[in-house]
């Protein structure tokens, strides 16, 4: 049975918090589609600062209301919520409508949950795959340079430069590896640092200010300091 017509209003355009907000983009989804308002209605951003997402505030939309009223069910597979937790991790900007449009229909379309060869689920595996892929790498490939910081001692500094938005769900392993170290882990996106008893985020550094491996302590240590000494470090998640 196809969907129901939906509104024929203005296209919406949804802007959410950090390329990484997955509550974010749940709750607008459903709200969506509790709506009925049609994948190729629906346009989205993050508030990233980027011309993308300059030109979506200019461009025209319609309110909705992101409260969900459960006037239909809803209910997808719980292998596709683990899907959607790494797909959103992925730098492909086209990740949320691809995600809502397979939410939109496994709702609609109950035939394609049985359907592994369907075009837009075997992309959003491969999408999946690659932020696994380069999780691992982060994992595996992350090498600290050990510098003594005048005030607590030996600390240990990294920098790496991942493909996809995985910093700060890869944290939690380095901090359960190396709970009683004082390390931080520099990338062009962001940075993360672990000082014995909290994970604090920073702000990305920039490649052309990377010492050299073999610089010595003190170039590794000003870099350390120019990416959290004007940070506005939030707790992690």
């Amino acid at each position: 049975m196809p969907p129901p017509s939906a509104s024929p209003l203005t296209d919406v355009a949804i802007t959410l918090e950090s390329d990484t907000d997955w509550p974010g983009f749940r709750r607008e989804a459903r709200a969506l589609l509790a709506q009925l308002v049609p994948p190729e209605q629906v346009s989205w951003h993050t508030r990233a600062g980027s011309a993308e997402h300059r030109i979506a505030d200019a461009a025209p939309t319609r309110r909705h209301d992101t409260t969900y009223g459960g006037g239909m069910n809803l209910v997808v597979p719980a292998s596709f919520v683990t899907l959607c937790e790494r797909v959103i991790l992925h730098n492909d900007p086209l990740r949320f409508g691809l995600l809502y449009r397979l939410f939109w229909r496994l709702v609609h379309e109950p035939r394609l949950r049985r359907d592994p060869l369907d075009r837009d689920r075997v992309l959003a595996q491969h999408m999946a795959q690659a932020v696994r892929r380069d999780m691992h790498k982060m994992k595996a490939c992350v090498r600290f340079r050990c510098i003594e910081e005048e005030a607590g001692g030996p600390l240990h500094v990294a920098w790496f430069e991942p493909d996809h938005h995985i910093v700060e769900a890869v944290a939690p392993f380095f901090v359960r590896r190396f709970a009683k170290a004082r390390w931080a882990i520099l990338t062009p996106e962001r940075s993360i640092r672990w000082n014995g008893e909290k994970l604090e985020l920073g702000p990305g550094g920039r490649h052309a200010d990377l010492p050299a491996w073999d610089a010595g302590e003190a170039p590794w240590l000003d870099c350390y300091r120019q990416v959290f000494r004007s940070a506005q470090l939030t707790k992690s998640r």
